[in-house]
């Protein structure tokens, strides 16, 4: 029996509607994981107790609760997306708003998921690149909430754009997934340097020199340049639209990681030519 291409796209999405519910949990907890392992680290080694009391979270436990009133979300209110309608987008208990991001992630999720699929089949290239939307949907939104681009997401990736060029499971060879590994976080790494020089401030973090280096790793160093100049243009936009808007954070900053993230989702989808043709290049 022949399942047809659109079918597998359809159940890819469903996986991705799941996926994208546990991306939630992740954005909103790893934070929360490092600060608690960065303040116990830091007591060690001065000696002196946690300031801080952080609440002890993983990735499973506890379950997740409303965050207003501590009710605990049972199972069948935490079918993505539909639970999220029929609750008409409120908690159960207190009637706490619940914020629209949650079923926006799950959509996203099994879209990128969807396309993947659709574009590359049930393939190992198909599932490598559901997994590379996934980490780079979650680490857009961990950035933009925390500007923070953990390690625990960003080395991964990094060495899985390394690990499938090296099994053949995309066109790019080792080779040109190392150079462009190599290439993204020594070029970012040069910018900010260049920066700190000229201005005595540091306009980005190492986080996004793994980034970069980890979007070289999958696409090559050929494609670095408009997924830079993208994640460039999209970024000032905003970042002027919210200073126009008095939107802007304290300090005045955007984080870039979301940018570099959309950049490469969008280099996923349309392929890295493309993208310069859409920025008028």
């Amino acid at each position: 029996m022949i399942v047809s291409p659109m079918v597998d796209a359809g159940l890819a999405g469903v996986i991705g509607l799941l996926v994208g519910s546990f991306l939630n949990v992740v954005i909103y907890r790893l934070p929360q994981i490092l600060e608690r392992q960065w303040a116990a680290e830091c007591a060690e080694l001065t000696g002196k107790p946690v300031e801080k009391e952080v609440p002890e979270v993983n990735l499973v436990r506890p379950r997740s609760r409303c965050r207003q009133c501590g009710h605990m979300i049972r199972w069948y209110e935490n079918v993505p997306v539909l639970s999220y309608l029929v609750l008409r987008g409120k908690c159960s208990a207190c009637a706490t708003p619940i914020g629209l991001r949650y079923p926006a992630v799950e959509l996203a999720t099994a879209a990128l998921f969807f396309f993947a699929v659709w574009h590359w089949g049930v393939t190992p290239e198909g599932v490598a690149w559901c997994g590379f939307s996934a980490a780079l949907l979650a680490l857009a939104l961990i950035d933009w909430d925390t500007t923070l681009l953990p390690d625990d997401i960003t080395l991964p990736l990094l060495w899985a754009g390394l690990i499938v060029a090296a099994l053949r499971w995309t066109p790019l060879s080792l080779t040109q997934a190392l150079w462009g590994a190599v290439t993204g976080y020594v070029s970012l790494w040069l910018i900010y340097k260049a920066f700190k020089l000229l201005t005595g401030k540091e306009g980005m973090g190492y986080g996004d020199f793994k980034l970069f280096a980890a979007l070289g790793a999958w696409f090559g160093w050929q494609a670095l340049v408009p997924i830079i100049l993208m994640a460039s243009v999209i970024g000032a936009v905003v970042g002027i639209a919210m200073k126009l808007s008095s939107g802007l954070r304290e300090g005045g900053y955007v984080p870039f990681g979301p940018f570099l993230a959309g950049a490469g989702l969008a280099a996923m989808i349309f392929g890295p030519s493309s993208i310069l043709a859409v920025i008028g290049l």
